[in-house]
């Protein structure tokens, strides 16, 4: 990896080309930084034993933070400038995210999930499978690229339309989890919320 490169960088999923498409990745593969690819359940358990690897730590691409250079001043900034949107957001969507912020690993992708320390995504998956009962959950960061036309669309409907932006932070939620492999909570609702748009 290049010498600059502060963490192994690693991102889960069931196959290599579904990780290669994790939008999480596309600032680390802008900027030239090796990504280890995770395809078999036992591996983020790996990474959390062993911790780090000839004085790397590993660090997931899904993580709340990704410690590039210049991702937390581009982040303030967002997030002073975007504030009242973001707080609109997290009281729409009524305690489904711990928090919601301004992306800086997203270019082309308009929303996704992060998990912040602790509990992975893919942890979650693995625990919900084999032990149901635990209910163990990954925090869940709504991560919003404030560049894309999905996210200027819901700012402009926050100020004239509120009712509209709340349907538009609803999809935007479910859109992240999809991409995260994990469940909508109500299927049927979601498509309903899409449907009620082309009215």
């Amino acid at each position: 990896m290049p010498a600059e490169q502060k963490y192994i960088y690693f991102a889960s999923g069931d196959t290599v080309d579904a990780v290669d498409h994790i939008p999480q990745t596309e600032l680390l593969k802008d900027r030239g930084m090796e990504i280890l690819y995770f395809t078999d359940k036992a591996d983020e358990f790996l990474s959390d034993i062993l911790r780090s690897y000839k004085d790397k730590p590993f660090r997931s691409a899904t993580d709340g933070d990704l410690d590039l250079p210049g991702e937390a001043e581009k982040q303030e900034q967002d997030e002073q400038q975007y504030k009242e949107a973001f707080a609109f957001i997290k009281e729409a969507l009524g305690g489904q995210v711990s928090e919601v912020k301004a992306s800086t690993r997203l270019k082309t992708h308009p929303v996704c999930l992060s998990s912040g320390e602790g509990v992975t995504f893919e942890m979650e998956k693995y625990f919900t499978a084999a032990q149901p009962e635990l209910g163990l959950k990954a925090k869940r960061i709504l991560e919003l690229n404030v560049d894309h036309p999905a996210f200027m669309a819901l700012e402009t409907a926050r100020v004239l339309d509120p009712e509209r932006a709340k349907k538009y932070a609803e999809i935007l939620y479910n859109q992240a989890l999809l991409i995260a492999g994990l469940p909508i909570e109500n299927p049927s609702a979601y498509t309903d919320l899409l449907c009620s748009l082309w009215k």
